[in-house]
């Protein structure tokens, strides 16, 4: 199965995951990039962030070129911001509902504190499935590395690639 793991990353917490998937699967990967970039320090981050995901903003995204007719299966990754996926991936999923048709989907969450298994619900609902093939949840898996969370990002790579 061919495999593109569609993803926004502010930290570089969904970013390590996106490497170790693409590493460990040989997924092709799309780095969704907002035209105006997100703060990343302090309470703005939290507040903006945070407001863009609960009012289900779709922000304009950098160009990029992709053939989803390519790919089998869609993962999607990103972190969580007030319970909800971020809002590039909203865009993406807006831009691109016709060729998402008949796809196969999994996603994983990277997290701090809560609120993943509503984000994933929510993302599962706007691309218009039931649930996903496979998801996952990482708390913090770049900014509080571990063998244990390695182990986890490998055994959803496992199930991937099943």
């Amino acid at each position: 199965m061919k495999n593109l793991v569609v993803y926004y990353s502010l930290e570089g917490n969904t970013q390590y995951v996106v490497d170790k998937i693409k590493e460990q699967i040989g997924a092709d990967t799309l780095r969704l990039v907002p035209k105006k970039a997100y703060h990343d320090k302090g309470l703005a981050k939290f507040l903006w962030g945070g407001k863009s995901a609960v009012m289900a903003e779709k922000p304009e995204l950098e160009a990029y070129e992709v053939d989803l007719s390519a790919y089998d299966r869609v993962i999607f990754g990103f972190p969580v911001w007030a319970s909800n996926f971020t809002p590039p991936l909203r865009t993406f999923i807006e831009d691109h509902a016709a060729q998402l048709q008949g796809k196969h989907f999994a996603a994983f969450a990277c997290q701090t504190g809560a609120g993943g298994e509503k984000a994933l619900e929510k993302l599962a609902k706007s691309v218009g499935i039931a649930r996903f093939e496979q998801k996952a949840i990482f708390l913090d898996p770049k900014a509080k590395q571990s063998a244990q969370k390695d182990e986890q990002i490998r055994a959803f790579c496992a199930r991937l690639a099943e």
